[in-house]
């Protein structure tokens, strides 16, 4: 695992940021040291897939990333699953999923294909339960509320979507404090105040979180009867929401 430093002594701009390569190779150092309660957080997904997913539906992963999600949920409930997918827009990213798939023996088990989640071709169909991690956030408001859409229409009678993402806070001030205090733990694993910006800055109009009860209002709209938040850290939610 190779470790993040794309941001230091860079020229990085907004427009530059992009799940390229570059991004692939440093990934799982990224996101370990970038996302609070990341390995909790995993469990966490595994534990309400178990609990939720309906057996003989598929599992979905949508941006999938390196596939550690997907891999996770497997080996859990995968022999009670038609199939495992995980969907992403970067062949980088999959690409170095499928070499950790090829690492831990999943190869033939987990498939790993190119696709675009706005994409209203996307096969959602026959889902028991299906994941989003930190995914919704680089969505475009307006393409957001589709895909929830069309992930509660595909999906089996109890089955579940799981979402992880930035939030933004409804007012200002705990906002900016929860902001801050988001730095300070990036600062604590390693970042230099340089990177912190520059990272900040590349992801400014790429990364659009919603407020919480956008979210809320987001999935329930889309016809999830059961949804609850099941995580929160400052900026960063966690959300359940099943069909019933």
């Amino acid at each position: 695992m190779g470790k993040d430093a794309l941001f230091t002594g860079t020229t990085t701009r907004a427009s530059d940021f992009e799940f390229d390569r570059k991004v692939a190779d440093v990934f799982d150092d990224m996101v370990v040291r970038s996302v609070p309660f990341y390995r909790e957080l995993q469990c966490m997904v595994v534990e309400l897939a178990k609990e939720f997913f309906v057996p003989g539906g598929r599992i979905l992963d949508l941006g999938c990333s390196t596939g550690t999600t997907l891999i996770n949920l497997y080996r859990e409930v995968g022999c009670k699953a038609e199939a495992a997918i995980g969907y992403d827009n970067s062949e980088a990213m999959l690409a170095k999923g499928l070499e950790k798939l090829e690492r831990v023996g999943l190869r033939d088990q987990i498939q790993l294909k190119r696709g675009d989640l706005t994409d209203e071709r996307l096969p959602l169909e026959r889902s028991g339960v299906v994941t989003m991690c930190w995914v919704l956030q680089f969505l475009r408001p307006p393409e957001r509320e589709g895909l929830i859409r069309r992930i509660h229409r595909g999906m089996l009678e109890g089955g579940a979507l799981i979402v992880i993402d930035k939030v933004l806070n409804s007012h200002p001030v705990t906002n900016r404090a929860f902001v801050k205090l988001y730095y300070d733990y990036k600062r604590r694993n390693g970042y230099s105040d340089e990177e912190i910006v520059r990272k900040r800055e590349a992801l400014e109009n790429v990364l659009i979180p919603y407020r919480m009860e956008e979210n809320l209002q987001m999935f329930r709209q889309a016809g999830f009867e059961a949804v609850e938040p099941f995580f929160q850290w400052y900026n960063f939610a966690g959300f359940l929401c099943v069909k019933v």
